[in-house]
């Protein structure tokens, strides 16, 4: 399977010292600067995303979560009169 081609550029300016350690980090993956660099980023990036999307509960929670799902809907009388008004871009 082939990688999508890779025709955007990113820049950044950086101190030496914090170029030193992404270079030092990179010889020791074995990869250049810039695989490096961006592995790390695109990992980052995912787990970042990923917090926000993925919910962790204990047992009891879950149960109550699922309790809550398979439950009535309550009654929320502004959400039913948001509704049910005419909209204000028509």
């Amino acid at each position: 399977m082939s990688s999508p081609a890779r025709t955007e550029k990113l820049e950044m300016r950086l101190s030496p010292e914090a170029k030193r350690l992404l270079r030092e980090a990179a010889e020791l993956r074995h990869k250049s600067m810039s695989e490096f660099v961006l592995d790390s980023a695109l990992a980052e990036a995912e787990a970042t995303l990923l917090d926000r999307r993925l919910i962790q509960l204990n047992d009891a929670d879950w149960t109550a979560f699922l309790v809550a799902l398979d439950g009535p809907p309550r009654r929320d009388d502004r959400l039913e009169q948001l509704l049910t008004s005419p909209s204000v871009f028509d």
